[in-house]
């Protein structure tokens, strides 16, 4: 008998990989899109690119003692899932009706572009202090799902 992989385990291993490219101080999270188990792009929460990496001294959030889930737009940097989605469109790759799979729930900035970009399912680990995001992403039919290691999703 053939073992088959749990791909749910096997594509969050891959976003907890990519969130090690974070150049972010405050928290590291990566997203993985997939369809029909292929991943389509994949993202990771931090500058735009040629911007000077975020450090103590010029981090707005830390410097003002912002929490998470508040001021979005008081951030120098971009999220996982904004990323993953800027990628596929870069490359011209349609992500309409694949999988999210991230390590941190989306915030509700990211929630809204997920939900006009057509995911139908988010899979993450971590939560997010963002509970307008998830009434809108369960208003919007997005499937979500906390993830479980060794739960087959």
């Amino acid at each position: 008998m053939i073992n088959r992989p749990n791909w749910t385990d096997y594509f969050m291993e891959i976003a907890e990989l990519v969130s090690r490219r974070s150049s972010c101080i405050r928290r590291q999270v990566g997203a993985v899109l997939v369809k029909d188990k292929r991943i389509l792009a994949t993202g990771y929460n931090g500058v735009p690119k040629n911007i000077k990496h975020c450090a103590k001294e010029n981090c707005i959030r830390t410097i003002n003692n912002i929490p998470s889930g508040e001021r979005h737009e008081l951030c120098r940097g971009l999220h996982a899932e904004q990323n993953a989605i800027l990628q596929a469109a870069l490359h011209g790759v349609s992500i309409k009706d694949s999988i999210l799979y991230c390590t941190t729930q989306p915030c509700i900035v990211c929630a809204k572009m997920l939900i006009n970009a057509d995911i139908k399912k988010i899979i993450f680990n971590g939560g997010y202090p963002d509970k307008l995001a998830m009434e809108i992403l369960q208003e919007a039919n997005i499937e979500l799902i906390q993830y479980k290691k060794g739960e087959k999703i």
